[in-house]
């Protein structure tokens, strides 16, 4: 590789930036240089390059049809290095494991478990991001992450956490309402619950679909809609309603006496649960420890 070919890493760590975020502005907040560096890098590409890769549409500065190509081209690579780098720290044992996974799990499953492995490992520290927006972890970093879903993430490892077999909760007093006899096995049991106040995370489509798996109307639900499932489980403990869930998130307040289950369903043929995602290649000793530690909890 002849690197007077390449243009300076700068112009192309400038260019990337802008192009992702499709701002001069963002790109110089997230490298810390001013908006005239980041436009004078890119300028500097096109002039040595020839093509045009940004172009203004309404406020925003978007890259072109060819600065698009070129910029997927740069994440890769740079994610690549990011990948090395990160792998050769951790082989001289330098930096945590960073792992990324929604809030609610993070909550209710993760960190009533994690103490347990610093306790056995004090050694192996884990910094955790828990928020519910989906990860580049190559890009952004990350060693692992946990995920709810069928197990499709294309270019990651996967492996299969826990199942989310699906369960009906209410707080015991909500439970009270239900008409005296009540049975989940009874045939007339989901119609009984239809007829319920809902509380629904608005990004958690499993409720429409047992609802017409079960031959009822959705439309007709008394729902209440929620940004994020922790704000679910809060007013379920509150005796807001009947929810939805992942067996594994309520656990904890289902041993509690917080929630008690109006309906249980094992999911045979879905494939959904909490999976292992990681980075294809990724070897590094402490991570290993951590997955096999991860893969005896239940």
């Amino acid at each position: 590789m002849d690197w007077r070919d390449i243009p300076s890493l700068s112009a192309l760590r400038a260019f990337e930036a802008a192009a992702r975020l499709e701002s001069f502005s963002g790109a110089a907040r997230a490298l810390n240089v001013t908006h005239a560096a980041i436009a004078q890098h890119v300028r500097a590409l096109e002039d040595e390059f020839g093509e045009t890769l940004m172009e203004r549409q309404g406020r925003n500065m978007v890259p072109t049809p060819a600065g698009r190509r070129f910029a997927h081209d740069l994440e890769a690579g740079f994610s690549e290095i990011a990948a090395g780098v990160r792998a050769l720290r951790q082989s001289r044992g330098e930096g945590p494991i960073s792992l990324t996974t929604t809030v609610t799990f993070a909550e209710n499953w993760l960190m009533p478990r994690i103490a347990r492995f610093w306790v056995e490992r004090p050694d192996i520290p884990i910094t955790i991001a828990a928020d519910n927006r989906v990860h580049d972890l190559r890009r952004e970093g990350h060693d692992l992450a946990i995920r709810y879903g069928r197990g499709d993430w294309p270019g990651l490892e996967v492996t299969l956490l826990t199942p989310a077999d699906t369960v009906i909760v209410a707080h015991p007093e909500v439970a009270a309402r239900l008409p005296e006899g009540y049975d989940p096995a009874d045939p007339e049991a989901p119609a009984i619950l239809a007829r319920m106040p809902w509380l629904i995370d608005r990004s958690y489509g499993e409720v429409d679909s047992w609802l017409v798996d079960k031959g009822l109307d959705a439309d007709a639900l008394r729902r209440t809609e929620l940004e994020g499932n922790n704000l679910v489980l809060a007013a379920s403990r509150a005796g807001a309603g009947v929810s939805m869930h992942p067996r594994a998130v309520v656990e904890r307040d289902l041993k509690a006496g917080n929630l008690v289950v109006l309906w249980d369903e094992v999911d045979d043929n879905r494939g959904l649960g909490y999976y292992i995602l990681t980075p294809r290649g990724a070897d590094a000793a402490k991570v290993k420890v951590f997955l096999d530690w991860l893969g005896t909890q239940d």
